[in-house]
């Protein structure tokens, strides 16, 4: 899986409030400018982050056109799809679909990296079975919902440099949803305020993960308010 084994920090709290909307000119220029298809676990062929294969199971990902995609997925064992930018930025991404697991754990997240320093970041909208169960660092209110922020230091695991020492980052609602608006800005604040930095802006996707035998189906339509 992608990194996704956490070691959580000490508690703390957040409050954030809502960014101003973007006008139509700016929704517009945020439909995704790449397709993100990570598809199995091997080191060398995820520093590419465009794969082929995978590890087990079956898992079908369609792009469509613009800011469109579907993924089905039966037993499979790891794999990451979906649409974004490259590189990311701070401004707020509206999305809306659907969601479907039956098993294994499958997520809908924003899901990016920054450079100097090297941070793997997360923003959870949807999730199956549950949430994390490990202690939270803060939270962060936002898009008419609340999240847990977490955060753990990953060594010699694989990332967008290769086999590297990173700070993984993630905010999960508590109140899982399949569409809406993502104000990215308030979870980078929130994490800034707890000592959590980001770097430069790299990768930032729209993306399904699912690992250990997940099976379901995601339709997702993003860039548009």
């Amino acid at each position: 899986m992608v990194s996704f084994t956490t070691i959580l920090l000490a508690s703390a709290a957040v409050t954030i409030s809502l960014a101003a909307p973007l006008d139509d000119s700016e929704l517009i220029s945020r439909i995704p400018d790449f397709d993100f298809s990570q598809l199995g676990s091997n080191l060398t062929r995820r520093q590419t982050y465009s794969t082929d294969y995978t590890t087990g199971g079956t898992v079908n990902y369609s792009p469509g056109a613009l800011g469109q995609y579907s993924v089905t997925f039966s037993q499979a064992n790891d794999f990451v799809v979906g649409k974004g930018w490259n590189p990311g930025n701070a401004s707020p991404i509206t999305y809306s679909g659907s969601f479907s697991a039956t098993s294994g754990t499958v997520s809908l997240q924003i899901y990016g990296w920054t450079t100097n320093p090297l941070v793997e970041y997360y923003v959870v909208e949807n999730y199956y079975p549950s949430a994390p169960s490990a202690s939270v660092k803060g939270t962060v209110s936002s898009d008419g919902g609340t999240y847990n922020i977490y955060a753990s230091q990953k060594t010699n695991q694989p990332s967008i440099e290769g086999t590297a020492n990173f700070l993984q980052i993630k905010s999960v609602r508590t109140s899982p949803r399949s569409s809406g608006t993502v104000t990215t800005a308030n979870h980078f604040d929130a994490w800034k305020g707890l000592g959590l930095g980001l770097g430069t802006q790299n990768l930032q996707v729209v993306a399904v993960e699912g690992y250990s035998k997940a099976s379901g189906s995601v339709t997702m339509n993003l860039g548009y308010a």
